[in-house]
């Protein structure tokens, strides 16, 4: 793929134009990473602190007994957001994989066959979850299987 920078004081806001005979997986990706925009989630409480973390910081989003857990690398955190409430400022790069879990697609470690027709998602801090039924094609579309 063929790459241009034009550096001008015309251009206020950054801004890109693909040029391309089709649309396939891979400009699909592209268009979603470019437009990806790194917004903070706020009012995130460890402990007693109030943590500012940015979607980069997050591998997964789970509901555990009616409460929103954030896991970051190494550290977990609550918050009062409902789930779609997070998926919908999260991004792009996020994805549903179950009725109470949202994944950092660029987190991804492995997967494995699970059981009942469901996968066994393994992400690169240690966690894991499966990816049911109702998620499963959307999933393997974005593996490009």
């Amino acid at each position: 793929m063929k790459v241009k920078i034009d550096i001008s004081a015309e251009y206020k806001e950054p801004f890109a134009v693909i040029h391309t005979d089709k649309v396939t997986d891979e400009i699909s990706r592209i268009v979603d990473v470019l437009s990806t925009s790194e917004t903070p989630v706020t009012a995130l409480k460890n402990e007693e602190d109030i943590v500012i973390l940015q979607p980069k910081d997050i591998f997964m989003v789970r509901v555990e007994n009616g409460d929103t857990v954030i896991y970051g690398a190494k550290q977990q955190f609550r918050s009062r957001k409902r789930l779609y409430e997070l998926a919908e400022q999260l991004g792009k790069q996020f994805m549903q994989i179950s009725k109470t879990t949202l994944v950092n697609l660029s987190y991804m470690d492995s997967i494995e066959p699970g059981f009942s027709g469901t996968l066994l998602l393994k992400l690169k801090n240690g966690d894991k979850d499966y990816v049911s039924r109702k998620y499963l094609p959307e999933f393997k579309k974005y593996l490009g299987l």
